[in-house]
């Protein structure tokens, strides 16, 4: 705070104006100018007019330079001049004397003219927390909020700090309020100390400017002599920190004003003013899960230095996983947190995308009807806890005859499927959703009152406890997933779209999509390598008292994933990305035609081929760079035309092992978009996301050397080693981070499914002289 009082906003107004090497301000004034327009509309979620009051925020306004261009846009979406705005702007910085002196020449230019009876413009002076709590606490506290936190001042936190700051914003969940925020890239070290300490020397004035800020805060302007000071900085390229620095030139001493005591500052004694933290891919999505935020768009300028990123805070988030530890394993037992969260996303989907008319409605032929799935989830949940618990079933006990287990029939004669409940035929013998919904929340409680109990100890923590409790958690996971891609085939004919997330800004999203870069290279090379399949989590270890309190620190999965197993694979290419849209559907059309069939991700709207998204079908032309979900029937028919073929599991898992980036490199997974994107691999570094699909494999889903079926669970895989299944590996962009992230979790489908989000890279055999 010291640095910035009246002198120091105005020497860092020179900075921003005069020294050419601080690129963050002009990057970011490069994207206003460009995208503005753009970026004020996806704030408004669309809307070219503004038919509500609303409040924009800004923290650390400074001197309004790139902050005008945003209010002349916002007043384009005011139809008309008015006595009263509807939107208010309020300036908030530390200086009482230039807000009201930069406030003063807006209103006085051109622009003031613009905004008078559109956007009124307001001063505020105090601290982030002052601004906040007064947005909170204030007459407007219900009205639309936009706050904008621009020039990458964020970096001014520590890690932690930048987490805890944007998790406590007073953004609404699911209520379209946003945040438009400034991050600096992880850039190259030199460009970035020199940006920090220009050769004109205006940084160095504006850190000095700090030694007087201090003395005069202290009762003595000069109390620190500048001559025994210089200004040195630093970027350590591992933290992405930069820090600035006064370096005492001279053992000296310095005498407090207010007492007889002085401080020792010996020769080469640093004393740290300032740090910017900067933001790699990673840094910056781990940021905003961590927030409970999530991206809406990102605009990044030119020479891809900086970026502006438009975040809401959705109706529900899933955090970062936490890393492994001896007393703590990500893919142990779930936490009660988790279990909100996953049924927060249970309760959007069900109770809020699936419309009255929709529940006794198949979406897909191949499975139930749309009730059934709110009565499968908590029954299966309440069996399995009856039976762990030796306790009576939930009320009405009738319901587990009905809502045990679901359906996955062979797709060419669905007349054969494993054992599954017998359902009602006729809607009106159906329980009705409000009985549902009842007894769901009392087997929510049920789950709740076995963790407290464990805390208490009334009951014992043991690995058979913990396993049944992962096994229902991910169980519901599953089916949000299965779910969903029933829904998605009635998206826009009755599905409701995702509520409490932003509608994409599909034209916008499009532009960035096909100016975004792509591999140098189709494939990347690798093998031979020895490549690890599985862990060791074995079911029948929960019985054994050396094993069955040993739950902290224990990574648990399902029945074929235990065993670890090494394959060798040989010398293959394989493509940096999966099959797109664009590239099927080229495919499609010509050598292809008579082939393959149209993907059930696909719909012919009007004569127009569109692809398929919970918000509706969307134009080729949108969806042409995500990677196309189609059969393993049709994505081989299309590796084998090209020359190559479907990856087995122990290729593709390499490839996911050497580049995914994860949940928290910014992955497609976790609800953190509710559509594919482009994939993100083969740049720079290689690593990145598919774009958030599961992939085929040409391996078989089959029983294995020391295959154990569940106890608990013992048809999950046994009932599809059919010879008709193949083995799936990744996530999709509805999979929970837990799921996606567990490199030893396995899914599978028919061959000839379709509706599964699911698509396919091709690989390519290495020849074998090749190989020599």
């Amino acid at each position: 705070m010291l640095l910035y009082n009246e002198r120091g906003l105005q020497l860092y107004d020179d900075i921003t104006t005069k020294a050419t090497e601080y690129y963050p301000f002009g990057a970011e004034e490069e994207i206003l100018k460009n995208k503005v327009d753009e970026i004020v509309q996806t704030m408004h979620h669309g809307e070219t007019r503004v038919f509500t009051d609303e409040i924009i925020l800004e923290l650390g306004a400074g001197a309004l330079r790139k902050t005008s261009r945003i209010l002349l846009s916002l007043s384009r979406l005011v139809n008309a001049a008015s006595t009263r705005a509807p939107i208010t702007y309020y300036a908030l910085d530390l200086e009482e004397r230039e807000i009201v002196r930069t406030l003063g020449e807006i209103s006085a230019s051109e622009i003031g003219e613009s905004l008078q009876g559109k956007v009124d413009t307001k001063g505020l002076c105090g601290t982030y927390d002052d601004g906040l709590k007064f947005v909170l606490e204030g007459d407007e506290a219900q009205l639309p909020l936009h706050i904008l936190f621009l020039g990458s001042s964020l970096g001014n936190f520590s890690r932690e700090e930048a987490v805890e700051f944007l998790g406590s914003l007073p953004l609404r969940a699911g209520s379209g309020d946003t945040l438009l925020i400034g991050l600096d890239h992880n850039n190259d070290k030199a460009e970035i100390e020199e940006a920090y300490n220009d050769p004109q020397g205006l940084t160095k004035e504006f850190i000095m400017n700090g030694l007087r800020a201090a003395g005069t805060a202290l009762g003595n302007e000069d109390m620190f002599k500048q001559k025994n000071w210089e200004y040195v900085n630093r970027y350590d390229s591992g933290r992405r920190q930069h820090e600035a620095f006064l370096r005492s030139k001279c053992d000296h001493r310095v005498e407090d004003p207010s007492s007889p005591a002085q401080f020792l500052f010996l020769k080469d004694e640093l004393v740290k003013i300032e740090q910017s933290y900067k933001f790699s891919e990673s840094d910056a999505f781990s940021l905003f899960s961590g927030s409970n935020l999530r991206p809406i768009q990102r605009w990044t300028d030119s020479s891809k230095r900086c970026s502006l990123w438009l975040l809401e805070r959705p109706a529900f988030v899933f955090p970062p996983l936490k890393r492994p530890t001896t007393r703590h394993n990500p893919f142990g037992m779930p936490t009660t947190e988790q279990w909100q969260q996953l049924w927060s996303a249970w309760d959007c989907i069900t109770q809020r995308m699936i419309p009255p008319s929709m529940l006794y409605q198949k979406p897909i032929d191949l499975r139930h009807i749309c009730l059934f799935y709110f009565g499968h989830i908590p029954t299966f949940l309440d069996i399995h806890l009856s039976r762990l618990l030796q306790e009576p079933h939930t009320e009405p006990e009738i319901f587990k005859y009905i809502f045990e287990r679901g359906i996955d029939p062979n797709v060419d004669d669905p007349t054969q499927c494993h054992v599954h409940s017998t359902v009602p035929e006729k809607d009106e013998d159906w329980p009705t959703l409000t009985s549902i919904l009842q007894f769901q929340t009392r087997v929510r409680a049920r789950v709740l009152k076995l963790y407290a109990d464990i805390d208490s100890n009334r009951i014992s923590l043991t690995r058979k406890v913990a396993r049944v409790l992962f096994m229902t958690f991910e169980h519901e996971a599953h089916h949000a997933e299965t779910l969903l891609y029933m829904l998605i085939q009635r998206a826009g004919t009755g599905t409701l779209p995702p509520p409490g997330f932003a509608i994409p800004p599909w034209r916008s999203l499009a532009a960035i999509w096909d100016s975004a870069p792509l591999p140098k290279t189709k494939t990347v090379t690798l093998g031979p390598a020895e490549v690890t399949l599985g862990h060791d989590d074995a079911e029948t270890d929960d019985m054994d008292p050396l094993f069955a309190k040993d739950v902290d620190g224990h990574e648990f999965g399902w029945d074929n994933e235990h065993g670890v197993r090494v394959v060798q694979v040989g010398k293959f290419s394989i493509e940096w990305r999966p099959v797109t849209n664009g590239e099927f559907f080229e495919f499609y059309l010509r050598k292809g035609k008579g082939l393959v069939e149209i993907p059930a991700s696909w719909v012919k709207d009007d004569g127009e081929i569109k692809v398929r998204t919970l918000y509706g079908p969307v134009p080729m032309n949108v969806a042409q760079h995500w990677p196309v979900i189609a059969s393993y029937n049709d994505l081989s028919t299309y590796a084998a035309v090209k020359g190559g073929r479907i990856p087995t599991e122990a290729e593709l898992r390499l490839f996911y092992d050497t580049f995914d980036s994860g949940y928290g490199g910014g992955a497609n997974v976790g609800f953190r978009n509710w559509h594919p994107i482009p994939a993100t691999t083969g740049l720079e570094h290689g690593s990145g996301s598919n774009g958030g699909v599961w992939e085929w494999t040409s391996t078989l889903f089959d029983t294995y050397d020391d295959f154990v079926p569940s106890g608990l669970y013992p048809g999950y895989s046994v009932d599809f080693f059919d010879g008709a299944h193949q083995v799936v590996i990744g996530a999709s962009y509805a999979t929970i981070p837990r799921i996606a992230e567990r490199k030893t979790f396995r899914n599978w489908y028919q061959r000839n499914y379709p509706y599964a989000w699911v698509g396919g890279r091709v690989v390519y055999d290495v020849k074998q002289e090749e190989v020599l």
